[in-house]
C-alpha cells in the first residue's frame, strides 16, 4: 500500500472543533482502519512529515499519536525502516510442555522457518561448562537462529550442545529437536527460567521492532532420560506476540484436627 492509499484508509475525519484531541482522533482512525481491514499487518505508514501534510495536522500531533499506538501494540517501529501495522499474531505458549518451536508453530497451523545467524564448534566457555555440566576442555556446538512464524520474526534463539550430542551443527536445518531425535538423545524434561528484558538495537532490528522494546528472555536446560544436560538454549521472544501460560493448582490444605471433647 502506497502512502496516499494509507492516508485514504484513515476514514475517521480529523475535526479541530471536536473536543477530542487531534492525536487521539488519529489514533482512533488508525485503529478503526485496522479493525476494518483497510490497513493490514505489515502495511507501512507514511513518514511523520508526509502523514502530517496529507492530513493537514502538525508533525508533533502525528508523532504523539504514533507513540501511543506503538505502546498499545497497534504499530511497530522498525529501526531504519519506518512505522508499520503490527502483526496481528499473538501466541499462547504453555510453560508446562517441552516441545520445539517447529512443533509449536505446526500445532497452530503456522509455517515455521529459521534464518541462520551463526554456527560454530569449539571449546566450551566457563559459562557453557557450568550450564551443561561439562569438564574443562570439552567441546560444544553452537547454533544461533532467528525463528519465524509465517515469515514474521518471533524469537532469537542461541543453542549450545555438547559435541557428543551434536557433532556437526550444520545438521540443524529446521528443528533442533528433530536432529536430536535422530541422534538418539531426545530431551525428556527441561528447566526454564524467564524474565523481562529490553531489546538492544541489534536484537530489535532482527525482530523488526523498535530498540528498547520489551521481550521475554528464557534460558532452558534440557535433559536426556539418563539425566545428562543435552541442550542449553537462551532465547529472546517478542513481548508483543507471546503470552506464556502456566496452569497452577493449589496445594491441599492440611487437615485440621479438632478435639472431640
Amino acid at each position: 500500500m502506497n502512502d496516499h492509499a494509507t492516508a485514504a484508509a484513515l476514514t475517521l475525519p480529523l475535526d479541530e472543533s471536536n473536543p477530542t484531541p487531534l492525536y487521539l482522533q488519529l489514533q482512533q482512525s488508525i485503529e478503526e482502519a485496522v479493525r476494518k481491514g483497510s490497513l493490514k499487518a505489515d502495511d507501512a505508514l507514511p513518514g511523520e512529515r508526509d502523514l502530517a501534510r496529507q492530513l493537514g495536522i502538525s508533525r508533533v500531533t502525528v508523532r504523539k499519536a504514533i507513540t501511543g499506538l506503538v505502546k498499545k501494540g497497534v504499530l511497530v517501529q522498525r529501526w531504519g525502516s519506518g512505522t508499520f501495522i503490527a502483526p496481528q499474531m499473538r501466541l499462547e505458549q504453555p510453560l508446562s510442555r517441552l516441545s520445539s518451536f517447529t512443533d509449536d508453530m505446526s500445532a497452530r497451523g503456522l509455517q515455521s522457518s529459521a534464518i541462520l545467524l551463526s554456527r560454530s564448534t569449539g571449546q566450551a566457555s566457563t559459562d557453557e561448562l557450568m550450564a551443561l555440566g561439562l569438564s574443562p576442555g570439552e567441546t560444544v556446538s553452537r547454533v544461533n537462529r532467528l525463528r519465524m512464524a509465517n515469515g514474521i520474526p518471533m524469537a532469537i534463539e542461541h543453542a549450545v550442545l555438547p559435541s557428543r550430542f551434536l557433532p556437526d551443527p550444520s545438521l540443524v536445518k529446521q528443528s533442533l529437536y528433530a536432529v536430536l531425535h535422530e541422534q538418539g538423545c531426545m530431551p525428556v524434561r527441561a528447566l526454564q527460567r524467564l524474565h523481562a528484558v529490553l531489546l538492544n538495537e541489534e536484537q530489535a532490528s532482527l525482530l523488526h521492532v523498535a530498540p528498547q522494546s520489551p521481550a521475554l528472555y528464557i534460558e532452558r536446560r534440557s535433559f536426556t532420560a539418563a539425566g545428562e544436560v543435552v541442550e542449553f538454549t537462551s532465547s529472546y521472544y517478542r513481548g508483543d506476540a507471546y503470552d506464556f501460560v502456566a496452569e497452577l493448582t493449589i496445594a491441599q490444605p492440611e487437615r485440621i484436627h479438632h478435639d472431640d471433647a
